[in-house]
Order: C-alpha cells, then sequence, then structure tokens
C-alpha cells in the first residue's frame, strides 16, 4: 500500500503537480452502493450499444438491438427509434415492448404528436404524467397504456445539426423508482447522438453502393439523349420566407416557375401571409430580377391621387403639380410593378388600369402623349374577388386580365410546422436589436402551435416581440404569453370573424333602387338600415357617427376603403368626421 502511494505521489511531481493539490480539485466520488450500480450498468450498457452499432449488418437489425439493448440497464416498458425521410415522412420505425415484431407494423403504435414535436422543435421532452401533459393527445396515451403514472422521455436523433428523428422510452413512475429523469435525458443524449453518427455512415454507403451504377446510367443517359434531360427540380430558397412545411413549399415551387414567364400573376390570400414576399420572389428568379421593382399599395390612397401615381403628371395639370413626374409604371419600365390590395380600387378607375394592362400604354395626366412601357404586373388582394365581381363591384373583364396565374399564399394555421422556425427567426431579431439573449422553453412553442393567428405571420411577430419584451426571466415560458394570462385579443377577433354576420357588409342601395322605392318603403328601410340613404350628399341624413367610426376602424382609417364599405362617399365620410371632431389616427 506505502508503496502505490509513493509511486502516485512520484507521478505527481513529474507532471509538476502536487498530489495534495490534485486530490483536492477531483470530485468526490458517489459512495452510494445503488448509484454506483447503476452507473457501472449504463457504462456497461453503452458500451454493448457502440459494438452492435459498429457490426456490419442492415441498419433496422441494429436499431432494433439497441432497443432491445436498452432494456438491460433502463428502466422502461416501451423503447422506440423512429427515423424520418427527406419529405418529413417515417423511413425506419424500431419498437420494442409494443406488443409487434417488425416495422410496418408498430408504426400504428407510436405516439406521433410527440415524436413530430421532438423532430420539430430538435429539443427533448420530457413529462412526468402523460395523462397532465398538454402534447399528448388521447391517441398517445391509448397506445401507451396509461392506466398508471406513465412518464416519458424523449430525445432528437441529430445528423450534421439536423434532427432527423426521435429515441424515446416511457415507464410506470413508482414512488420507489431509483431512477431520475435528468439522468436518463443525458443517457438517452449521448445514445442518440451515437445512432445519428450510425445513420449517417449508413446513408453515405448506400450512396456509394449505388454510384456505379448510377454513375454509368447517368452517362450513358447524358450522351444518347442530350435534347432530352430529365427533369431536376431542386429546393427553392427566398429570402425571407422561412418554412419547409408543405404547403409553403409547393407555393414556392409555383414561384420559381411562374417567374421565368413574364405574365401577370394574382397572388391571393389573408392579410398578414405575406403576399410581398412573395411579389418579390417572383421578380428576383425572373430574368428582370436587375431592372426596378416598384410596389404601391392601391387602398392607401384616393381616386386622383392613385391616378398621378401610377401614370405620372405633367407641370401645371392640377394645382400642386409645379413639376412633372414619372409614375410608377414609368419608373418599373423593363422592371415589375407590385399593386397591392387592386380589389380596392373604385370602379372608374378599374377601367383605366384595364387598357395599360391590355395596351401596356399610357398618358400622364394633363397630356395627351401615349407613352409605352415594358412592365410585368403582380397584384394582390385579400378580397373573394368573385364575389366583388357578382356583386358588379370589380370589372369582370379586369378580373380575367389580371387572374392569369393565381398562386394562393397559405394562411399560418394551414402551416402550423412552420410556426417554431418563424418565431426562432423573430426571436433572433429582437435579440440582435436588443442585446438579449432570450430563448423558447420547449413549452412555450406548444402554445404557439396552438394558436391560429388570425393575424398570420403578422401577428405572430408582434406576439413574439410583445413577450420578449415583457419576459422576466432568460427564457420565454407558455405563462409569459398574453392568451395564458386570458389578455389575448386575436383570440377574440379570431371568434369575430368565424362568423359570416362579422364579415357581411352592410347593403348597398343603388341610386335608381332608391328612386323607384315608394316612399313607405323608403321610410320602412330607413328604419331597419340607418345608412340606406346616406348615398346622396343632397337631402340624406347624416349617417350614425359610431357606424363610420367602426368602418374606419375596420378599414385602418383610410376613408376610401370605408366609404365603399358603407355605401358612401369619401367626402361624405370626411364630412362627418369633422362634424363630431374626429380626429384620424395615423397608423
Amino acid at each position: 500500500m506505502h508503496h502505490n502511494i509513493s509511486k502516485s505521489e512520484q507521478n505527481a511531481r513529474d507532471c509538476g503537480i502536487s498530489l495534495p493539490n490534485a486530490i483536492k480539485g477531483c470530485p468526490k466520488p458517489d459512495t452510494n452502493p445503488a448509484n454506483v450500480a447503476l452507473h457501472e450498468r449504463a457504462l456497461t450498457g453503452i458500451f454493448e450499444i457502440s459494438k452492435v452499432l459498429a457490426d456490419a449488418a442492415r441498419l433496422e437489425l441494429k436499431l432494433a438491438k439497441v432497443v432491445d439493448l436498452l432494456h438491460s440497464f433502463v428502466q422502461m416498458r416501451h423503447g422506440i427509434i423512429a427515423l424520418c425521410d427527406a419529405e418529413g415522412g417515417l423511413d425506419i420505425t424500431v419498437a420494442s415492448g409494443c406488443g409487434t415484431n417488425g416495422n410496418e407494423p408498430s408504426r400504428s403504435r407510436l405516439p406521433r404528436n410527440a415524436i413530430d414535436q421532438i423532430v420539430t422543435t430538435d429539443t427533448p421532452l420530457v413529462a412526468d404524467d402523460i395523462v397532465m401533459h398538454p402534447t399528448f393527445t388521447a391517441a398517445d396515451i391509448e397506445v401507451l397504456g396509461a392506466s398508471d403514472t406513465v412518464s416519458f422521455i424523449g430525445v432528437p436523433i441529430r445528423v450534421d445539426g439536423n434532427a432527423i428523428g426521435a429515441l424515446t422510452l416511457d415507464r410506470v413512475l413508482e414512488s420507489r423508482s431509483s431512477y431520475r429523469l435528468d439522468d436518463d435525458v443525458r443517457l438517452l443524449t449521448m445514445i442518440a447522438n451515437m445512432v445519428g453518427q450510425t445513420v449517417k455512415l449508413h446513408r453515405f454507403s448506400a450512396v456509394d453502393r449505388e454510384r456505379t451504377p448510377e454513375l454509368e446510367h447517368r452517362l450513358q443517359t447524358k450522351f444518347s439523349d442530350v435534347k432530352h434531360p430529365a427533369p431536376r427540380r431542386k429546393k427553392v430558397h427566398v429570402e425571407g420566407m422561412i418554412g419547409d412545411s408543405p404547403a409553403i413549399s409547393a407555393l414556392l415551387e409555383k414561384i420559381a416557375v411562374v417567374a421565368k414567364a413574364k405574365t401577370t400573376v394574382l397572388l391571393r390570400g389573408e392579410s398578414g401571409t405575406g403576399k410581398e414576399l412573395a411579389a418579390k420572389a417572383i421578380h428576383e428568379l425572373s430574368p428582370r430580377a436587375k431592372r426596378p421593382f416598384v410596389k404601391l399599395n392601391c387602398a392607401a390612397l384616393p381616386e386622383t391621387v392613385l391616378e398621378s401615381e401610377l401614370f405620372g403628371h405633367e407641370k401645371g395639370a392640377f394645382t400642386s403639380a409645379f413639376n412633372s413626374r414619372k409614375g410608377r409604371f414609368e419608373l418599373a419600365d423593363k422592371g415589375t410593378l407590385f399593386l397591392d390590395e387592386i380589389g380596392e380600387i373604385s370602379a372608374s378607375f378599374q377601367a383605366k388600369l384595364l387598357r395599360v394592362l391590355q395596351e401596356q400604354e399610357f398618358e400622364r395626366v394633363g397630356s395627351n402623349q401615349t407613352i409605352k412601357v415594358d412592365v410585368r404586373v403582380i397584384a394582390a388582394t385579400n378580397r373573394n374577388l368573385e364575389e366583388a365581381v357578382a356583386r358588379n363591384e370589380f370589372r369582370a373583364d379586369l378580373y380575367y386580365r389580371i387572374n392569369v396565374v393565381p398562386l394562393l399564399v397559405p394562411a399560418l394555421r394551414q402551416r402550423r410546422s412552420d410556426i417554431p422556425l418563424l418565431a426562432a427567426e423573430f426571436l433572433k431579431k429582437f435579440n440582435d436589436e436588443n442585446g438579449r439573449t432570450l430563448t423558447f422553453d420547449p413549452r412555450a412553442i406548444e402554445v404557439l402551435m396552438k394558436c391560429e393567428f388570425p393575424g398570420n405571420i403578422r401577428e405572430l411577430e408582434n406576439c413574439v416581440h410583445r413577450t420578449a419584451i415583457l419576459a422576466e426571466g432568460l427564457s420565454i415560458g407558455r405563462n409569459d404569453f398574453a392568451c395564458s394570462q386570458g389578455q389575448c385579443f386575436a383570440e377574440a377577433l379570431w371568434k369575430c370573424r368565424s362568423g359570416k354576420a362579422a364579415l357581411q357588409p352592410p347593403p348597398i342601395l343603388s341610386e335608381s333602387a332608391n328612386l323607384a322605392t315608394p316612399p313607405d318603403a323608403a321610410a320602412s328601410s330607413a328604419a331597419t338600415n340607418p345608412l340606406a340613404g346616406a348615398s346622396h350628399p343632397i337631402g340624406a341624413r347624416t349617417p350614425d357617427i359610431e357606424r363610420v367610426i367602426a368602418a374606419m376602424e375596420r378599414c385602418g382609417w383610410v376613408q376610401a376603403k370605408a366609404a365603399r364599405l358603407l355605401g358612401l362617399t369619401p367626402r361624405q365620410i370626411g364630412y362627418v368626421l369633422r362634424k363630431y371632431g374626429v380626429e384620424i389616427k395615423r397608423l
């Protein structure tokens, strides 16, 4: 014994370290016999798993042996390894303790919602009791057979930093259990990393095995059929458009195809879905990418100003025209013009716009000289143009002219799998602008995934920024969101919009209909609809100020839109606001 101590002192002196200091700096070993036995079993299990993964066998067989070995040193009932393919679907699934043998039958007995969350968020999922955890659906609980208190642990399997699958286990939680969930999370993460490296090597070797015959086939195809190459569809990446859901991927593929042709495109979708980003993507992927990209919101300007903005004007054309000015069509020559909210322009201006779209020529305001341009027009609207055409609010010929290639931009609730990516990007932007290092708690992502977001991406960004500003800790938890505190007004807005009555504008009576209405009927109509006769500036009674303010709020305080909604003229709206001293908000 003395000889061993002297030898240790000699080795320590050779390394320039005194033995007492070395012993003092080492962590004190765990002397609990039960914990020592657990650690030894875990180390032995990891060693056995490493030998299995290094074996020259099929990947499915190796993964099945890994799950079986977990039973020998981890307390568990069911163990699952699920790997996803490039499209996000399940590629390989091995399970133990689920009452099935083989891959395909076991897929019907998987906690799919939990596995999807682990892969999507790329974070571990730990649940002390699956019945009380919001991630697990009734189907998941039935699959796991939660007759007792069942705990669940799942960790992502990564390849090159990307989650490509999940390793999960569940157990009946006993009061005398010596297993700790946090220790098991670290252990499973270590095993998942080993599995990820094995999957990566397996995929590389599979590519190598197929390379020789494929190379020969490609060479034959290349030289024998040069005129008809096989089409290859590449994944489209557009700056600013974040997401890899099927909905957004399909849109990006269509954008890449449409961008190559010189044709009018109509972008349709709800407010806040990113129609302007889609228009910019079409321009940047087109042959006109180096030419101007000019945009204009048609709903933000009255008709007289809109005409000058689009077509330009000559000096002296009107009172404030002190100099000649080019319009948006001239500025976008050889490039792209994006007309947002095209469904809000007046009927008289629709006829002027139709001629420019058909002939690609126009005259400036105050000039009779025709100007020809080469402009690609991309229009966008959140209105139902078919209903507007049926109500004679939108010209049918203009509808057919702009609806050449319609593209539907999906709402955020139709691409929920993109919410974690978008939220992470918005939080990163907030951190960069404000010098913060906030992160999302896994349960915070669960809250966002369940929201409807009637305002779509714009509302999600505002929600993330508002919560980040008010968050007190270093991470954002589920209780930091306004909806968890009963203060989410967007939820009430969604309930309002889900009813048809909230979307229907008040009836608009034409002048001819009013002239043909008998006095008694007109009186009855005025009693039921206070704004029925408000379309006549002379002799009409003043519309209800509350109705006018409500319409202005709904239309973003744009008088032209509020006037069309109520069947009035913008002058009448302005008169009512001035009469009652209502200040116009600048949004």
